[in-house]
């Protein structure tokens, strides 16, 4: 029996599914997390020396969460419901209630309402079809959906969606409301099951510590931005595309990344370092296999749109391309608090700051090559969900755009690559927390806001975190048997076709370190 103290013995092979592990084989977190520790006390204490796990009908590990995420995701569906009320005008009509800022007042702001009017989505049209000009500056500029192919999909068929419930509402038969509230709800639910999803993945990934997915779950960040924007869909495709190569479905996982890179970009970014890792063990093969499979799915998912509509499909990279340092960025920091006028100096508006796009550039691929350097000279092969996290961080940290729903990216990544409670809860509740001033940043002091200082100080204090995070998974790499996952035996559940096979090629090194000496495991019979 074990005891408190210690955690299950890991076997010498294991299995990549789940669901063939026994309880014993799970890590406890009462055992190893001081936070479930403490968190535990209400409820009877940590489990005990004696208890018998597995044995409940209903109540896994991965039903809990997925309950405690439909806890979270309603929670977050609270926070936005302010932004979706109605009133009645003087005249009767019926009106979206935004009076006196309250979608910053409120904190409860969320794209997706104001897209439904910006995007024309309310007219019924085809997105990226349907055009529309705005004023910018001293010119006229022709404006088309601004996402990529599948999130403009995904909100045009909403639209559509709603359109049929009024439809049907006006009969008697469904509750009526306005449009834009309707769109919001739908919206609302795909995504939510698309957060879900993200969940029941990182259980699956997780494998022996099943229970870490529960911080996905209960993440701050998944109330304050479930529903900000749309990029719960590509969390679900980048996290089930890591389940499928973790199951050893190459293709499968490369169908999966482009699905989310069609989405959302970052999904394709896991690429890299997948193949990194590849090189390293001489599985090229695989890694190309699955490369392959997500260019040629994201390219059939965009070819129709950009053979039908090219103006209207390359409005996305347009407006990435023209657009300058958003106040999230390090760049804006930096000029609002030193007063330097930014690589390009003052832009007309509709001009490309291409100074600013090289320079985030080089510094990205610079990144990655670091992180590629990191992945072939680690002592022992580093773990999938480590490197990906890095890539998408340094993206984040570089790029001259962080919309605060992007930080739901990192979510899944950190908690597979550096699965510490109290950390990944400390930093997911600053970052949540950065929400706060940026509302009242945009209500503006003449409005009873707050100047820039105290939301781009919130800023650096969320990059310092994530810097952080950053420096402590490099720890992890260089030094595995700290690692918590490897600390109980697995070489690296992401691993897939990877797991537990030999350095092939190792920078600065000619002897190969078998996956076993490195990560504590016992080595496998030959």
């Amino acid at each position: 029996m074990s005891s408190p103290t210690s955690t299950p013995s890991a076997p010498d092979h294991p299995d990549p599914d789940t669901r063939s592990l026994s309880p014993a084989d799970r890590v406890v977190p009462t055992w190893t997390e001081p936070l479930a520790r403490t968190a535990s006390h209400p409820v009877g204490g940590p489990l005990g020396r004696h208890a018998v796990i597995g044995r409940h009908w209903f109540w896994t590990p991965l039903r809990v969460v997925l309950l405690l995420a439909t806890i979270t995701l309603a929670l977050g569906w609270f926070g936005k419901a302010a932004c979706i009320q109605q009133y009645r005008t003087d005249s009767g009509q019926l009106e979206l209630d935004w009076r006196g800022s309250r979608q910053y007042v409120a904190m409860c702001y969320s794209d997706t309402v104001p897209l439904y009017t910006a995007e024309r989505l309310d007219k019924g049209l085809f997105p990226y079809q349907t055009s529309w000009t705005e004023k910018q500056g001293d010119h006229e500029q022709v404006r088309y959906m601004e996402y990529p192919v599948l999130t403009g999909l995904f909100q045009w068929v909403n639209a559509k969606l709603a359109h049929g419930w009024l439809a049907i509402a006006q009969t008697g038969w469904l509750p009526a409301a306005l449009p834009v509230v309707v769109y919001f709800d739908i919206s609302a639910l795909w995504l939510a099951l698309a957060w879900l999803v993200t969940v029941w993945g990182v259980a699956r990934l997780a494998r022996r510590r099943a229970w870490d997915a529960a911080i996905v779950a209960i993440s701050p960040l998944v109330i304050v931005h479930a529903f900000t924007n749309f990029d719960t869909l590509a969390t679900a495709c980048a996290t089930a595309g890591l389940l499928a190569w973790a199951r050893r479905r190459p293709v499968l996982a490369g169908v999966l990344l482009g699905i989310g890179g069609a989405a959302k970009l970052y999904p394709l970014f896991l690429l890299g370092p997948l193949l990194v890792l590849c090189v390293r063990s001489a599985r090229l093969r695989e890694g190309l296999r699955t490369a392959t499979s997500a260019v040629l799915t994201w390219a059939a998912v965009n070819a129709p749109i950009a053979l039908l509509f090219p103006d209207g499909w390359r409005e996305f990279f347009r407006l990435n391309s023209e657009r300058g340092a958003d106040p999230d960025s390090l760049y804006n920091v930096v000029s609002y608090f030193t007063g330097w006028p930014g690589f390009d100096g003052p832009l007309a508006a509709g001009q490309t700051p291409t100074v600013l796009n090289t320079v985030t550039a080089v510094l990205f691929a610079v990144g990655c090559v670091g992180i590629a350097w990191v992945g072939l000279s680690a002592p022992r092969r580093p773990r999938l969900a480590q490197l990906g996290f890095l890539v998408v961080a340094v993206f984040l940290l570089t790029n001259k755009v962080w919309s605060p729903q992007y930080s739901l990216w990192l979510v899944p990544l950190a908690v597979l690559a550096l699965p510490r409670w109290r950390l990944l809860l400390a930093w997911m509740t600053v970052d949540a927390l950065v929400w706060a001033p940026r509302m009242f940043f945009y209500l503006g002091p003449d409005n009873k806001g707050l100047p820039a200082d105290w939301f781009l100080g919130a800023v650096v204090l969320r990059d310092a975190f994530v810097v952080l995070l950053c420096v402590l998974v490099l720890r992890d790499i260089y030094r595995p048997e700290g690692d918590p996952v490897r600390r109980i035996g697995d070489d690296d559940p992401t691993g897939g076709m990877l797991e537990n096979t030999e350095d092939r090629l190792v920078l600065g090194r000619r002897r190969a370190v078998p996956a076993a000496a490195a990560s504590g495991a016992p080595a496998p019979p030959s």
